[in-house]
């Protein structure tokens, strides 16, 4: 019971937690969970590169706690823990174990070359999952929570415990196991709602009652995981942290199993808004969340809906002629968060074809791009391709050239022409031409429609045995004459890659997104593309 309390009304404080802001606020930490739950979203794997990549940001941007992964879970998962061990300057780096030494041991080794490194170990303890899943006995659940935290201090002492399910646990139970996790060296207690069960008012009083039944609790950080499956995840963690949680588990986007985790931009603005509320501050960098929330959409392929709360397309947008008159006075009148505050401009792109490389290398700043020249004067050169062929050019038009720009540039297979014949009563076919190094390939195929003509002609130049698995297509801004961006997730012999396409013809944007996911696939096999190939004709 949480002693009549409720949620909204009273907050705990942490006396573990001594970290505070300069104004003197609770610090919440950010355990960003992208690279481990938010890549078991079906569909979301992410390439080594990309993860290391996305690590990067995410250290930029002041996450306190990285989990990288799942070491135990496959190679690929062990290597990429290891590299961004390596590779992160501030934030700790976490991988996950289950319970058993054999995980424990993979985390360790996969954690050693880490500055600050973190092993979090769980263990079901709800009624359902030790019946149906782990089939073991309360008594013997208890033995594993004690022992699995033992052992993981053996490699590190920052060690996180969860009880999986924990929402659907019985009371007395959930604190013996805490109190056992937190005698055996526990730092962390994460009270995960592993299915998305809780309501809000619920989860507050699930931590209040923690906090104030088990032995130690003071010493110790608690920590919220909430899933999506109610549309309360974001709900349920702040709920946590008014009963005394200060680290939140959250994905860029929200994405993860199911219906998704709590989102790290909606908990982080949401704690920065509401201080009448929520007098607390984590140290998250909030003008590079609309730039993370775009790269972990494009290495996922996982478009953000537009309504999205702090990341969404019209998330900033307003077309009711009641609030654009409302903002045109004052833009408080409908507007509670700063677009500059998350990194979005919020206004339209004001260049046009007779705009000069100086106005437009300004605007590329103001988004956050600084290209080298070469780069630079392909990203120009496709600027002003796209301004003749668009009446309007938006920000997020330049967003997503530049960004299809810096994918290709480097590319040793590249799209050099294409033509498409389509239509009702016409067979679909595609001419196309690919430069591959130095050489240029000719070719024509048919197919059951022009993209898929298109890829049997890239099959047929530059034959390969991938598979595809995703074809996505989403307009970048309105209009008949939008760019098309174009996702394209291909496997080949347990490698899965995606590419990523933009153009404002959806064909052409097909082909380079396919291409670009074969190069990516070229990277992959860690070979370099053949000067000459025999290819039947």
């Amino acid at each position: 019971m949480a002693n009549g309390r409720t949620f909204g009304i009273m907050t705990t404080n942490s006396n573990h937690d001594n970290q505070q802001q300069a104004d003197g606020l609770d610090r919440v930490r950010i355990f960003d969970t992208t690279l481990r739950d938010g890549e078991q979203s079906p569909g979301a794997a992410m390439t080594h590169e990309e993860k290391i990549e996305v690590a990067a940001l995410l250290d930029e941007m002041g996450v306190d706690i990285i989990e990288a992964g799942f070491p135990i879970a496959s190679n690929g998962d062990f290597d990429a823990v290891n590299a961004i061990a390596k590779q992160v300057k501030s934030a700790v780096v976490c991988g996950l174990s289950r319970a058993g030494f054999k995980d424990i041991d993979r985390a360790g080794e996969a954690l050693k070359p880490a500055k600050r490194r973190r092993i979090h170990t769980f263990i079901s303890t709800s009624p359902v999952h030790m019946k149906h899943k782990l089939q073991m006995e309360p008594p013997a659940v208890l033995e594993a929570v004690a022992a699995s935290v033992a052992r993981a201090r053996n490699w590190t002492d920052d060690v996180q415990w969860s009880a999986e399910d924990a929402t659907r646990t019985e009371p007395d139970f959930l604190c013996r196991t805490v109190e056992a996790a937190i005698r055996a060296g526990a730092g962390t207690i994460n009270i995960p709602d592993t299915v998305g069960y809780a309501t809000p008012q619920e989860y507050f009083e699930l931590i209040a009652m923690l906090k104030n039944r088990v032995p130690g609790a003071d010493r110790v950080v608690f920590s919220t995981h909430c899933h999506n499956d109610l549309g309360l995840a974001v709900a349920n963690s702040l709920a946590g942290v008014l009963a005394g949680a200060r680290q939140v588990e959250c994905t860029i986007n929200g994405i993860g199993e199911r219906a998704g985790n709590a989102a790290l931009e909606e908990i982080v603005m949401a704690i920065r808004v509401r201080k009448d509320r929520m007098p607390f501050a984590t140290g998250i960098k909030t003008e590079m969340i609309a730039r993370a929330s775009k790269l972990v959409s494009n290495v996922t392929a996982f478009p953000v809906q537009y309504n999205k709360a702090i990341v969404g397309k019209n998330a900033f947008a307003h077309e009711s002629g009641i609030h654009q008159d409302g903002m045109l006075k004052n833009a408080q009148t409908y507007e509670i968060i700063s677009p500059a505050s998350v990194g979005v401009t919020g206004t339209a792109l004001v260049l046009g074809k007779l705009s000069g490389r100086h106005a437009f290398r300004d605007k590329l700043a103001s988004l956050g791009y600084v290209l080298g020249d070469n780069a630079l004067e392909d990203a120009f050169r496709r600027f002003k391709d796209l301004a003749d062929k668009k009446k309007h050019i938006f920000d997020a038009d330049i967003i997503a050239l530049v960004d299809d720009s810096v994918l290709r540039r480097q590319d040793p297979i590249q799209v050099h022409a294409l033509k498409i014949n389509a239509g009702k009563d016409v067979i679909p076919a595609a001419e196309l031409t690919l430069k591959v190094g130095a050489e240029l390939r000719s070719g024509a195929a048919q197919g059951d429609g022009p993209v898929d003509a298109i890829f049997n002609a890239i099959r047929q130049l530059y034959p390969h045995p991938a598979h595809l698995q995703l074809f996505q297509v989403s307009a970048v801004t309105e209009g008949t004459d939008a760019q098309a961006k174009v996702s394209v997730r291909l496997e080949e012999d347990g490698r899965t890659v995606t590419g990523h396409g933009a153009d404002t013809d959806t064909l052409v944007a097909s082909a380079y997104a396919y291409v670009n996911a074969l190069n990516k696939l070229l990277v992959k096999r860690k070979k370099s593309v053949p000067e000459k190939l025999t290819v039947a004709r």
